[in-house]
């Protein structure tokens, strides 16, 4: 637990480490315009506001991994490491370490291009460039501080960079929001805390539910010049939310690049708009209805869609049938092999409908959060609100799970 504690403090002094030739009131001013940066700077606790090396936080690396696995299926050499057991995921996982670098490096010159023509950062060549290189170096070296809490500390490392960098944040946020709000809207306010209990109390159940499919396995066993056959019973359990928070990574990643493209040929604030203003106000998060129904029904729909794709990848590539038959197990009342294989099928399919809806409501509710309770100041995120929470639930675990092993009694009950 110390050295989680220690490197996570590194890890928000690094957040601190400012860039060059970056002007700050420009940036000041240009967040306070742009409540979309505002949710980018969410996962990196700050860095991308202050503009720091860690500006990027550790999502080039999430990119990373995600490109990884949806190639594993397609690329047969991947499949093959993957069946090598630990040394073939190392070396995935080395692979995934080299193509974060050219990803780190696209995402930070795509973010600084934005900056330069808003006139937060110069222009020449050599400032673009240690911009670039410190971005990319800095995204790494959060990657490393994660994987050392993971090997010597407490929980997933890249997780827990991601849950410091949003609690750090939040605090200010909260402050400022309810600042600003004041006693205007006290009614408000009381809603929108409830909503965010209720919220979560959905996002833990959801978590943890899970649909056990029985097992039984045989074994057979030789004492002198006879075998003995033995039976044991255990159990599969399939989550219903089997996807975690991809789908809304890919959903939110898909619906807002048409405002990020049309951003860029956009007319200037004040002038005649054209047809990229008018697709950046349908595709604009902050819009009130009848606008923000564009935006926040298609994430509806797209993040119900990948949760089905991404859960049907997953099922691929853990090859559930063919382990049980490898480990002599089989299904009550089910032949091994491809009757197996489309029984876990329709029973995964039909537990992630519940889970597919659950991420696509909670990628809702900031939106109808905002307009029932009329609080625009305080942001209520569903990324941020999943990531705290399963990261919580999973350190709460392996915390368990040590103090047992440790036979340490009175800290948990």
């Amino acid at each position: 637990m110390l050295i989680t504690i220690g490197l996570l403090i590194a890890f928000r002094f690094i957040a601190h480490v400012p860039l060059p030739g970056v002007d700050r009131v420009a940036l000041e001013n240009l967040f306070e315009s742009n409540a979309m940066l505002g949710m980018f700077d969410l996962f990196t606790g700050g860095a991308m506001r202050n503009f720091s090396v860690a500006a990027m936080g550790v999502m080039p690396y999430i990119t990373a991994s995600i490109v990884m696995q949806l190639m594993t299926p397609v690329i047969p050499r991947l499949q093959a490491m993957l069946q090598e057991g630990e040394s073939g995921r190392k070396r995935m996982n080395v692979m995934t370490y080299w193509l974060t670098i050219p990803l780190a490096a696209l995402s930070g010159y795509g973010q600084l291009t934005y900056l330069q023509r808003s006139g937060v950062v110069g222009t020449d060549g050599l400032t673009t460039a240690a911009i670039i290189i410190s971005m990319a170096a800095g995204t790494l070296f959060l990657v490393w501080l994660g994987e050392q809490i993971t090997e010597y500390g407490l929980g997933n490392g890249i997780s827990i960079i991601i849950m410091g960098g949003i609690i750090a944040t939040l605090p200010m946020n909260i402050a400022q929001g309810f600042l600003e709000v004041g006693s205007r809207n006290i009614g408000g306010l009381v809603t929108f805390v409830i909503i965010a209990l209720l919220t979560t109390a959905l996002i833990v159940l959801f978590t943890e539910a899970h649909r056990r499919i029985p097992v039984q396995y045989a074994r057979s066993t030789v004492r002198g010049d006879r075998m003995y056959r033995q039976s044991g019973s255990s159990y599969i359990p399939i989550r219903v939310n089997s996807a975690g928070m991809i789908p809304l990574i890919f959903a939110s990643s898909l619906i807002m690049l048409p405002y990020i493209i049309s951003s860029y040929f956009a007319n200037p604030v004040g002038t005649d708009p054209n047809l990229a203003n008018q697709i950046m106000t349908w595709f604009d998060p902050n819009a009130s209805l009848p606008l923000g129904l564009v935006y926040w029904g298609l994430t509806f729909g797209l993040v119900v869609a990948f949760a089905f794709f991404y859960t049907m990848i997953m099922f691929q590539q853990q090859d559930l049938p063919g382990a049980l038959q490898k480990q002599g197990g089989f299904v009550p009342g089910v032949r091994p092999g491809n009757a197996t294989r489309e029984y876990l099928e329709g029973v995964l399919l039909r537990i992630t409908w519940a889970g597919a809806f659950f991420l696509a409501l909670v990628a809702v509710i900031p939106f109808f959060a905002r307009e029932i309770t009329g609080v625009q100041a305080v942001q209520l995120s569903s990324f941020g609100m999943l990531i705290v929470v399963g990261v919580v639930l999973d350190t709460m675990k392996q915390l368990e799970a040590q103090l047992t092993v440790r036979r340490y009694e009175g800290f948990i009950r």
